[in-house]
């Protein structure tokens, strides 16, 4: 008896959420906090830092292009890494610009998913890009006499092609799934839009969405392994040949590792964020957990690389100086 009551209770229940369930217009985006008097000064630091990226980034893509004894593969990997950076940056900055300056904390539907569709392929190209790179690094640190045969022009075009090709359709198919769901909740708490907090607002079962998030999320730990290996196998090389080859090596392969383990370490924060109930944690540590990823690597990485690598930091120094 006490089971049919439950039961009955369940249906009812669902047939409400069913009958909940209308159309959404917007999302309103709950995590931002009442901080009127610091508006003004939080618009102005964000928009200083995005007009920093965004010039930061141009400039070491201006000098790939312009100079041609920069018309090698790591450094159209590079290139095609501060492109990223822009594309990131610029897929989160004016969204959190506009929501301080009118201090209106909803986004429409279809703003909110291309914006998930945004931030989303920035983090797979970022990994993807850094995979190439650091095969790239292998391939000339450990096979120097028959690198150019390897990496030859075509197969960078290729690597170039499927580092931007493929995140876009592994998060193509992501919002697509989750676009097709039936919501019955519109409040997000975060300061931008995320995937994994829409899908927890559906009415009904997401099985397929999770399936899909874990095989999306298990072949970006994949990139991410392939790539510390590649390094592994390239200090093992390093460390036994001569010093100056250990030190030539370290120096071109720490910018990139240091790269990697900055997003990687923001994009854990993340997940940990999004997986994990953090309702305890400081409200302004979560905020700033959640858009560390996102803020600070298109600008780590222009000034990480613009000053470790000697060839992209004299051509700097003579824009800027005339001399090298």
């Amino acid at each position: 008896m006490g089971h049919h009551v439950k039961r009955m209770i369940m249906q009812e229940s669902k047939r409400r959420l069913i009958t909940n369930s209308t159309k959404i217009p917007y999302f309103t985006l709950a995590a931002y906090i009442d901080s009127t008097h610091f508006d003004f000064l939080i618009f102005t630091i964000l928009l200083l830092l995005y007009v920093l990226i965004l010039c930061s980034n141009a400039l070491l893509i201006v000098v790939i292009c312009m100079s041609r004894s920069l018309h090698e593969p790591m450094y159209m990997f590079l290139g095609s890494l501060f492109v990223n950076e822009l594309y990131g940056s610029t897929a989160v900055f004016p969204f959190l610009l506009v929501q301080i300056l009118f201090d209106v904390h909803t986004v429409s539907v279809p703003l909110c998913f291309l914006q998930i569709f945004g931030i989303y392929t920035y983090a797979n190209v970022e990994f993807c890009n850094l995979a190439v790179m650091s095969y790239d690094r292998y391939l000339a640190i450990c096979y120097p006499l028959r690198y150019n045969s390897l990496m030859a022009n075509s197969k960078t075009a290729i690597l170039l092609s499927l580092t931007w090709l493929y995140p876009f359709l592994a998060v193509g198919v992501l919002i697509s799934l989750s676009a097709s769901l039936r919501l019955c909740g519109s409040i997000i708490s975060k300061v931008y839009c995320d995937n994994y907090s829409i899908v927890k607002l559906a009415c009904f079962d997401t099985t397929i969405n999770n399936a899909y998030g874990l095989f999306y999320t298990a072949v970006t730990v994949c990139v991410v392994l392939t790539i510390f290996y590649s390094y592994m196998r390239i200090l093992k090389v390093c460390f036994s040949g001569s010093k100056q080859t250990r030190q030539k090596a370290v120096s071109t392969c720490a910018p990139h590792l240091a790269s990697l383990l900055n997003f990687s370490c923001g994009c854990f924060f993340e997940i940990v964020q999004n997986r994990f109930d953090m309702k305890d944690t400081a409200t302004l540590l979560r905020i700033f957990l959640s858009l560390y990823w996102l803020t600070c690597q298109p600008l780590f990485n222009p000034v990480l690389y613009g000053l470790n690598l000697t060839k992209i930091c004299s051509i700097c120094k003579i824009i800027f100086f005339g001399k090298a």
